[in-house]
Parts: C-alpha cells; structure tokens; sequence
C-alpha cells in the first residue's frame, strides 16, 4: 500500500503528510520537519491517517502482520521445545548411559486401579525382609529418560491375559532417588490412560518376552520389573494406531516423540512387537 501524500495526524507533532514510503519506514513532513517512522507499526500506536477508507484498509494490513508475527512466534516457541528436548537428550546421554532395560512396569493391585488416575501415586511397594525392611524398594535404573507401564490381572484371569492400563513419563528432574514415601514422580505432560476397550487390545505379555525363557508368561512375585526401551515405544506405537480422537492420537503421539528423544531411540524405525504371546 503506497501512502505517498496521505496527510496523516500526530498524537504529539499534530498535522503532516507522508512523503515517503519504503517497506518498512515511512518518513513524514511535519511543516518543513521530516520524522521517520517504522511501518506500520507507527499506524498502530500514535499515528491516524486522515482518509478513513484507507486507513480501514491499513488495519487489514495490520490483521494480517499480527497473524504472521503469531504464527512466527508460535514456530519460534515449537522450536525452542525442540532445543530444549534435544539439549535434555545429549545431557543424559553424556551424563547418564542409558541402560536398554530402564523402563519399569508395576503391577497394580485393585486398590491401586480404583485410586490410580486421580492422582497418579504410584508406589514402588516396600522391602520385605532384612535391615531396610519396610523402606520403599529402590528403582536404580529410572532416570527421566524412563517410562512406567500400568499393568492390571483380575484374580480370574490368566497371567497372559494381563492389560495395559496407562502409561507415564517420569518427572524430568527426577535423580533416581525415591522419597519415604516410595512413590515414582510423574511428568505432568506425559501421561496416558487408557480406555477399558483399549486396554483389552493391550497386552502385556505381547511386548515383554524373558529372553532366557521366550514362551513363559509368569510374573511370579514383585511389585514391578525393568522393561525394555524398545517394547515401550512398540506400545505407545501401537495406542497411536488404536486411537481414533484427533487430541488423543496427539497426546500419544507428543509422548512416543519425547520418548524416543529421551532413548535415543529412531521413532521411524520401532520394530514391531515380538512377545511372548502373538
């Protein structure tokens, strides 16, 4: 839009006429007195056209430079989420070998299923004998680049009927020491629960498989085991072909990324799930 000889007005200088117009700067003739200005920004601030019908068509042109700078920001905050996550991923990397088994699954008891999605308190259970009798069991392969799986069994059930229930990234910041309370810190934005529907297509033992022991299919005791990195992002994989909600598939999707990154796992190239059951 070329504004040359528009007269225009000045909340502070009054009255003047713009006398040139580049892409950006405008450069106006106060009486004699010439003032640059930024463009269009000036128009939005402390500067009127006097000719109505072009400035309603200027503020078109001041919609549409507001909903670019938005898309830009919003790219730049994407990004900056992006540099953030790899930066986090090279810190473990560097900091921290990653064990190839550091994902941890617990099985919940019905106490823990009917509590569980409210406030995602999950405990690691207690030691059972000897001098920390009673102390929480300790989890030393969980760093944040870890994952627990939510495992459910009725009491009629068989072991290989054992489901997926939900599925959670730990806290970020997480040391690898529990509290007192034995409880896993949770990340806030990476949680998952599942559906009753989707969690009867959500098998365990059609991930996990004892390599000593490939068709064996028991839990036998313990309030959780270690769960390899790849059989995690093989579930989140598999919730994301379940799901059919947009936002869902999204927040599955969010996760198995973040998770990958976390892993240094390639999320084009999951293989596809080898359990002890097919």
């Amino acid at each position: 839009m070329n504004l040359i000889n528009e007269g225009i007005t000045h909340n502070v200088f009054g009255e003047g006429s713009i006398v040139e117009h580049e892409d950006s700067v405008i450069v106006v003739d106060f009486n004699n007195v010439l003032k640059k200005f930024v463009y269009p920004d000036a128009f939005d601030n402390f500067i009127t056209l006097n000719d109505q019908t072009i400035a309603k068509s200027l503020e078109e042109v001041f919609l549409k430079k507001r909903a670019e700078e938005a898309v830009l920001e919003k790219k730049r905050k994407e990004e900056k989420k992006i540099r953030l996550l790899e930066q986090q991923r090279r810190d473990i990397l560097k900091n921290n070998k990653i064990h190839e088994s550091s994902q941890i699954v617990f099985w919940l008891d019905e106490e823990e299923q009917s509590n569980l999605f409210n406030d995602w308190r999950i405990s690691t259970g207690s030691i059972q004998s000897g001098k920390n009798k009673g102390r929480p069991n300790p989890v030393t392969r969980l760093r944040p680049n870890s994952a627990g799986v939510l495992t459910v069994r009725n009491s009629d059930q068989e072991e290989t009927e054992r489901r997926i229930v939900g599925l959670f990234m730990v806290n970020d910041i997480f040391t690898g020491s529990i509290g007192d309370d034995g409880l896993v810190p949770y990340h806030e934005d990476f949680r998952i629960q599942l559906t009753e529907q989707e969690a009867e297509k959500m098998l365990f033992w059609k991930y996990y498989v004892n390599k000593n022991y490939p068709h064996r299919t028991s839990w036998n005791s313990g309030k959780f085991r270690y769960f390899d990195n790849v059989w995690t992002a093989q579930m989140l994989k598999d919730i994301i072909a379940l799901r059919t909600d947009e936002d869902e598939v999204k927040e599955a999707e969010d996760f198995l990324e973040y998770f990958c990154k976390l892993n240094a796992l390639d999320i084009d190239n999951i293989p596809e799930a080898s359990g002890a059951i097919q």
